[in-house]
């Protein structure tokens, strides 16, 4: 669905610590752009279920991942990534 941000629900680290909620726009950018799953993982180099995790929130990108990603679309990784959640589009925020 583009235009709805996904996020990474809180999951427990080796360390038993509990992760932070990590928010993404990796379905509303592939839709703006006309890129499919599949396209985007091979770029990527990784698998296209991947790809799949990562915009439901079931999976938080390494560093470099995240940076890989934001550099496949030209754009910040804090255009892609970020720890509080996105405006929704046409809310007006």
């Amino acid at each position: 669905m583009a235009g709805t941000e996904r996020t990474s629900p809180r999951s427990r680290t080796k360390a038993g610590v509990a992760s932070e909620t990590i928010y993404n726009r990796i379905a509303v950018l592939r839709a703006e752009r006309g890129v499919s799953r599949r396209q985007l993982a091979e770029a990527l180099g990784v698998h296209y279920q991947t790809v799949g995790y990562l915009e439901r929130g079931e999976y938080s990108p390494s560093l470099y991942l995240a940076l890989r990603i934001a550099r496949y679309f030209e754009v910040p990784v804090e255009v892609v990534f970020s720890i509080t959640p996105f405006p929704r589009i046409g809310s007006g925020e």
